[in-house]
């Protein structure tokens, strides 16, 4: 068994090569001795390497190195010796120090006092690494000379060095602390005082706190390394002692004035937990703000933009930082779109009646901005500002009036989803405030010919049908829509602008265009095939030239309503001319989606709700009113409702703490804490994370479950009859997997050069090859490897393990491993997204993949949680919607993954209700935006479906 049971720590990572020629015990003692330079650098190299790989010093090699290479005055050799010295046993079997050793001491001291100050100040930093007192002990005089040094390298080296040896060995120098305080009263290097006042304040913090105190104004004048150290020390010694806060808080104040962004952060954060006073609280938010507006770095913005949010979640910071609202919103100058996406998150939480009137004077000049703008993101951020609009006036039913107008302008956006929140918006204004009505009836009326998106004209068709109530709206609602389909019979119009198109090979068209038409044939079906005018086509026809006909039956409904409105208010003969214009409308649709014209035909859903609202309108059933007058708007009412309840609790859950404090916990007293903690001033909150990573106190407890739980992600690499038995735990963290790979050797032999060869398939990367070992017989060793991922799908790590064993006949011999397979669902989180947002995307990603359902899973809702529990992902459909007896069910599904990619499910499964032990049926849908994220979530659903069946044939 290896006597080793931790970690020595590792100072040097040394790449070693793969194909370096082999040297021989004489050879490389030849070299070292009789050799050039080079030819010693070069045999000193392999010597390293040979140390790093576990073989062992040839004899006497350690005596010729130091009789030979030792002298040699060459910088690169010198650089290879302190690695030598570093990593070269230092002492016999029996724990004594070597002979040899009094004579590299020796060359340490020399090169203490060599007058070249880079061989000073890297000895002196060599230094810092060994742990043998004896060879320290004879240059401690050498040391301190080195603080009087006219070159700042070798001073701030000397103090490094002072600093280790006294916590290492205090008895070599016990009056450390006295010395650096001495050395730092008359230092005027930064970086020097730097590594002093570092020492003074892990050393001795009431000599630290002298000094400070003795140049407390001058702290605005240091320089920035320095400064960061004196914010540590205050931040330490206030936490420990409180009574502290008021003799350093005003040097905190101070320091947020830094010239320095890194000092002004962490004093802002230091005043924070200091002080929770509103003028603190305001100066910490205001150096936050500031930074974030003036740092370049977009990662920076989102680390600070973080820092002030997490402010806020604190109740008496809130009143504060409303304050801050209008402050806050400068940030969104910055281009980055999450910077600006955070950003109006915050200051959508924190504004107040106060100030939210010029919070909506700023948003529109931001709506302004991007009018004129065309960038990759300009509509995303356009998007985020009608969204923020949108909820300001939800918010805050005063300031819609201002909105409204300026939301109105994006309907003739050409950006299809601004103009889409803005109808989502202005429906749920004109069903909350009654009063809002007629301004937004107006600007629809205004707009409504601008519109170029058919979901956009849809919607807007509904809320002009169902929220015109005044005979004079319906009378301007259906002039617009006679305007934008087009007066007359569509078919006969349709069929003169192609008979004119075709009456020659070479026409004029009523744009001043010409069109060719190749073909003395008048067949109208062929030639609507060619090119013909469509700039003079009004935009309602011409989405239903494209075979767009739902927004046909969209304008039957809101003709219907109109019709069945006007019929209330109007005289009988104004209500029957009425109700035979919108027939003729709505007949005219239905003939034209028969003609042959369009792109594509009516479909049966869409002719028939159009037949359907004649019939309405000519028999006026009471029932059927009650449908397309109250019923409508009651099922609006109702989704807005159950979409506030949903915010509220979605709200009410991130508020909820997930601590809970039993009535006989013991109270945990800070002060006590400190005083029990052995380090005068520890951290705190430093203190709180180290036991929180470690298990805290109930890792006792909980210590055979985690031992379960890490036991559950062992992976068998070889067999036990091998040579060599190797298992990994796999730890997978956000971006890479450690791969603790165990290895055993399970022979006699001893086996050199031990290596770990693993490749990957898939979007996996290995970071680094790992180093060959060597083990003794019956020895064994853990090796760590990681990997780097870089998107989601599944990935394979495999590979082999290799060896050499002295005197075998064989070279190299090999174990292949087995696979590790990397699952996909480590990868993958439930997210949420709008249906708006889910359509668009599903519209955009081009990979899909269909999966077949095949389970003996018999309900349909069981399935349903079975897919989610195994996909990690969200059901976006509502639970009310999936409720019920039925035999089909239809849902859709929604994950992200770490890395920022979406995936998207749709489920489309049934039973028959005849046949109740039969098993669901179906098929689900996978989109996402790449390949690889298609079919490894394929992958894995097919993977449960044969897990699920397995387990019921084994139940069976």
């Amino acid at each position: 068994m290896s006597a080793v049971t931790t970690e020595q720590p590792c100072y040097t990572i040394i790449n070693l090569p793969t194909d370096s020629e082999t040297y021989n015990e004489m050879q490389l003692k030849n070299d070292l001795e009789k050799g050039d330079v080079k030819v010693k650098i070069k045999a000193l190299e392999k010597t390293i390497h040979m140390i790093l790989a576990g073989e062992r010093l040839p004899p006497g090699l350690l005596m010729i190195i130091i009789r030979y290479v030792l002298p040699l005055q060459d910088h690169l050799a010198k650089k290879l010796l302190l690695i030598f010295w570093e990593i070269v046993p230092k002492t016999s079997p029996d724990g004594k120090l070597l002979q040899e050793m009094i004579l590299v001491c020796d060359a340490y001291r020399k090169d203490l006092q060599h007058p070249n100050e880079f061989l000073r100040g890297s000895t002196l930093r060599f230094l810092c690494k060994l742990k043998e007192p004896e060879l320290l002990e004879p240059l401690m005089a050498s040391i301190r000379s080195c603080l009087e040094h006219r070159h700042s390298y070798v001073r701030r080296n000397a103090v490094l060095a002072i600093f280790t040896i006294y916590r290492n060995f205090e008895f070599l120098i016990p009056d450390a602390p006295e010395l650096i305080s001495t050395y730092l009263d008359g230092e005027q290097d930064m970086s020097c005082k730097r590594n002093a006042f570092l020492m003074l304040l892990h050393a001795d913090q009431e000599r630290a706190l002298s000094y400070l105190a003795s140049c407390l104004d001058q702290v605005t004048s240091f320089g920035d390394i320095l400064q960061l150290v004196i914010v540590e020390l205050i931040y330490k010694v206030c936490h420990s002692n409180p009574s502290e806060r008021s003799r350093f808080i005003r040097c905190i104040y101070n320091l947020l004035n830094s010239s320095s962004p890194a000092v002004r952060y962490e004093a802002a954060g230091t005043l924070v937990t200091l002080s929770n006073a509103p003028t603190a609280i305001k100066a910490a938010a205001s150096c936050y703000i500031d930074l974030i507006i003036k740092e370049s770095d977009n990662n920076v913005k989102l680390i600070v933009l973080d820092r002030l949010i997490a402010l806020r979640e604190h109740p008496s910071h809130e009143r504060v930082l409303q304050d801050l609202v209008m402050d806050i919103l400068r940030v969104l100058s910055s281009p980055d779109l999450e910077v600006r996406k955070k950003t109006l998150n915050l200051a959508l939480e924190l504004v107040s009646s106060r100030n939210i009137e010029e919070m909506v004077l700023v948003l529109k000049k931001e709506v302004s901005k991007t009018l004129d703008v065309e960038h990759e993101d300009t509509g995303k951020y356009r998007q985020l500002l009608v969204r923020t609009l949108h909820s300001c006036c939800i918010k805050f039913p005063d300031v819609a009036a201002t909105v409204i107008p300026v939301l109105a302008e994006f309907l003739s956006d050409t950006n299809e989803l601004a103009a889409t929140d803005v109808l989502v918006f202005v429906r749920e204004a004109i069903q909350k405030f009654d009063n809002l009505q007629p301004l937004i009836i107006e600007k629809l009326l205004e707009t409504f010919r601008d519109i170029k998106s058919v979901k956009v004209h849809r919607a807007a068709l509904w809320i002009l049908g169902e929220y015109a109530e005044s005979a004079s709206d319906i009378e301007a609602v259906i002039r617009e829509i006679t305007h934008t389909l087009g007066e007359g019979s569509m078919v006969e119009a349709e069929q003169r602008l192609i008979s004119g198109d075709a009456d020659e090979n070479a026409t004029p068209t009523p744009t001043g265009g010409v069109t060719t038409l190749v073909t003395p044939r008048r067949d109208v079906r062929y030639a609507i095939c060619f090119q013909h005018s469509t700039d003079k086509r009004p935009a309602l026809r011409q989405y239903l030239m494209d075979g767009d006909f739902f927004i046909g039956a969209a304008l039957a409904s809101s003709l219907t309503k109109l019709a069945l409105r006007y019929g209330k208010i109007a005289p009988p003969a104004r209500s029957n001319k009425f109700d035979a214009e919108v027939m003729l409308i709505m007949a005219g649709i239905v003939h034209l989606g028969k003609s042959g014209l369009p792109s594509k035909p009516i479909t049966n859903d869409d002719r028939d709700h159009v037949l359907f609202c004649l019939r309405v309108l000519s028999d006026r059933s009471p029932a059927t009113i009650n449908v397309f007058s109250q019923l409508c708007r009651k099922a609006l009412n109702d989704m807005l409702l159950a979409k506030e309840a949903e915010e509220a609790s979605t709200q009410k859950a991130k508020e909820k703490t997930g601590n809970v404090v039993q009535t006989d916990d013991p109270i945990t007293f800070l002060q006590l804490e400190s005083e029990r903690g052995g380090e005068l001033g520890e951290n705190v909150f430093e203190s709180s994370l180290s036991q929180a990573l470690v298990g805290g106190r109930g890792a006792s407890t909980d210590g055979g479950l985690a031992a379960m739980n890490k036991l559950n992600k062992i992976t068998q690499l070889t067999g036990f009859s091998d040579p060599v038995y190797a298992e990994a735990y796999v730890h997978v963290n956000q971006y890479d997997i450690v791969l603790d790979v165990l290895i055993v050797n399970q022979t006699t032999d001893t086996l050199q050069n031990c290596t770990l060869e693993l490749a990957t398939l898939g979007d996996l990367k290995l970071v680094e090859k790992p180093q060959p070992v060597v083990l003794a017989p019956k020895d064994f060793c853990n090796i760590k490897a990681n990997v780097k991922v870089a998107s989601t799908e599944n990935g394979i790590i495999f590979g082999n393990i290799v060896y050499d064993v002295t005197g075998a006949a064989s070279d190299r011999n090999v174990v292949v491993l087995n696979d590790i397979h990397i699952d996909i669902m480590d990868y993958i989180v439930p997210a949420t997204c709008t249906d708006s947002e889910f359509m668009r995307m599903w519209a955009e990603f081009e990979w899909e993949n269909k999966v077949t359902v095949n389970t003996p899973l018999t309900d349909l809702s069981e399935y349903l949680k079975h897919l989610l529990k195994s996909t990690n992902m969200k059901c976006l459909t509502p639970e009310k919607a999936l409720s019920g007896q039925c035999g089909f069910m239809a849902a859709n599904m929604y994950a992200k993954s770490i890395f920022g990619e979406d995936a998207l499910a749709n489920l489309s499964i049934e039973k028959p209700f005849n046949k109740p032990d039969a098993p669901v049926t179906g098929h689900i849908r996978i989109r996402a935006k790449s390949q690889g994220m298609a079919l490894s979530l394929g992958d894995k659903i097919n993977m449960t479906q044969k897990g699920t069946q397995n387990k019921v044939v084994a139940a069976a």
